[in-house]
């Protein structure tokens, strides 16, 4: 055990399995789902310690939110939550990005543009005791008495019973760019690493032009990989909004021999044939580096602009699409001039001060 914590860092947080409705049967506590970075606060021996979902340290990326939970949790807790950063536009999952920056000078001048919050949903341990084998609802409990006091920039996650209300913030929420609803069993005990909790997610579709592929890591130039997908935007400019890449290896394969005509001469006239001369900024483009990206192999094969699919994507990060889509099948019916951001849905801003208030125990 690290000394002074309740528990030893790292723990694997719990984790949940996608369900494409909220599920009724049962007793489920029905929580937003934030789309930031998920963190394990350990609070003891007058310290803090920030471990990332992959159980690396986050403090130095977020020095603010290390000396403010260390004034506002006590003593002997591990709390499971997620760090976000809350806007007038909603949640900013670029700005969180910003600060995975190796400059602490960097750092320390985000942390004051833009200042992090932890919005606080699980209790691994209270009081030095570890509450990880107590049900969901006796946790959800004393978490609220934890927090009871709770100041800005710590937060705790409104909750429901109600399977409605769950399905209303589902809709009205997103707008305030949360991710969906996750429903956890009300007796279910903290399971390190295990998808004991349930993710339901926005989910709609898109027609996008199919602009290009990458090869498949483990067969260039027999298995294609991903798909790289673009939209056109009001100045009928093509813009990379993300990537598809879930086939079988017998699709990948058949994907060779179908996309070799479209391969001839296709950087000849194509959108994207200047990508390379860009500044490192423009790292929405295929196969620009960034430091997200290092060590990746990125590079692509361009494809003539003819081919058009459907995909399934959950909710739109800026400009993109948050994660990489699910290919839905292909829309030989229409010309890729129709794919543009015009045919996505919008969603309705919702304030976050809202969501905090949105405590709905019913």
């Amino acid at each position: 055990m690290v000394s002074g914590f309740p528990l030893a860092p790292p723990i694997a947080p719990m984790l949940a399995k996608l369900a494409e409705a909220l599920p009724v049967a049962g007793e489920f506590l029905y929580e937003p789902k934030w789309d930031g970075f998920r963190a394990l606060v350990f609070r003891g021996g007058g310290d803090v310690f920030i471990q990332s979902r992959d159980q690396r340290p986050l403090d130095r990326y977020f020095p603010e939110l290390h000396d403010a939970l260390a004034t506002a949790l006590p003593e002997g807790c591990v709390v499971d939550g997620e760090i976000v950063i809350a806007t007038p536009g909603g949640l900013d999952f670029d700005a969180l990005q910003m600060r995975l920056h190796p400059a602490a000078s960097r750092v320390a001048t985000l942390a004051r543009a833009t200042p992090a919050q932890f919005v606080a949903f699980d209790l691994l341990a209270v009081d030095g005791r570890d509450v990880r084998d107590s049900p969901q609802h006796e946790r959800r409990r004393e978490l609220e008495q934890l927090l009871q006091r709770a100041v800005p920039p710590l937060y705790l996650t409104p909750m429901t019973r109600d399977v409605q209300l769950a399905a209303e913030w589902l809709a009205r929420f997103e707008g305030a760019g949360l991710d969906g609803v996750i429903a956890k069993p009300e007796g279910g005990v903290y399971a390190p690493g295990k998808r004991a909790m349930f993710k339901i997610k926005h989910a709609r579709t898109a027609d996008c032009v199919v602009a290009g592929f990458r090869w498949h890591k483990n067969g260039p130039g027999t298995l294609v990989g991903s798909l790289l997908l673009g939209l056109f935007d009001t100045a009928g400019v093509l813009q990379h909004v993300g990537v598809t890449s879930a086939f079988t290896m017998a699709v990948r394969r058949a994907l060779v021999a179908e996309f070799a005509p479209l391969r001839e001469r296709a950087l000849d006239e194509h959108p994207w044939r200047e990508w390379a001369s860009l500044s490192e900024e423009m790292t929405r483009m295929p196969g620009a580096q960034s430091r997200w990206s290092a060590g990746k192999d990125l590079s692509w094969q361009p494809l003539r602009i003819e081919r058009v699919c459907e995909v399934k994507y959950d909710h739109m990060q800026g400009d993109r699409f948050r994660h990489a889509a699910v290919f839905q099948r292909w829309r030989a019916d229409k010309p890729p001039s129709d794919c543009t951001y015009a045919q996505l849905e919008v969603t309705t801003p919702y304030e976050l001060e809202k969501v905090f208030g949105a405590t709905g125990q019913r």
